[in-house]
């Protein structure tokens, strides 16, 4: 049951309307040939490892939240509790991460992508890919990028944002250190 409510939450995310704004410095993504010399590979893999297990996390905790409390749209919504949580990791230097509308009607401004790392992922997910990556180099360190989708998959996230159950309403998006 529990990988059955990791995946719906995946669906659910979208309809996080906060995230908390990254404070630092965007990445600067490194060329094929860069990565390949300068990222060790099995450290790239425990950092995909960790995005993988994020993602399970928060879509999961998004989804029980949304289940056990939010019954019409005027309850607050599961984002309020996820935007706290993005921001005391970010704070503690663990990783960043970021909901970002993919609609075209996004909650909040706060919720639009703004790096061109983020433009892609939402751009590469509404054609179809639920998982988007790339390494880059912030503050002389590797760090793994990386978007999933986040469809509606409960009946709250529907009223809310006027969507069908399925459609996408957005984007996770990580910056999980390569260590």
């Amino acid at each position: 049951m529990m990988v059955r409510i990791g995946g719906l939450f995946a669906l659910l995310a979208a309809g996080v309307a906060a995230v908390v704004a990254w404070t630092h410095s965007s990445p600067v993504p490194l060329a094929a040939e860069e990565k390949s010399k300068k990222v060790d590979e099995a450290a790239l893999q425990r950092a995909r490892d960790e995005v993988k297990k994020l993602d399970d996390l928060y879509k999961t905790a998004v989804v029980g939240i949304t289940n056990t409390y939010v019954e019409k749209q005027s309850d607050v919504p599961a984002a309020t509790v996820a935007k706290a949580v993005f921001e005391a990791m970010h704070k503690k230097g663990y990783h960043s991460v970021r909901l970002l509308d993919a609609t075209g009607k996004p909650k909040s401004k706060k919720n639009v992508a703004e790096s061109d790392f983020e433009k892609k992922v939402v751009a590469d997910i509404k054609g179809g890919k639920t998982y988007v990556e790339d390494v880059a180099e912030k503050d002389g360190k590797h760090v793994l990028r990386a978007g999933t989708i986040v469809p509606a998959v409960l009946s709250q996230c529907v009223v809310c944002h006027g969507v069908k159950r399925g459609e996408l309403l957005g984007v996770l998006v990580y910056e999980v250190p390569i260590k």
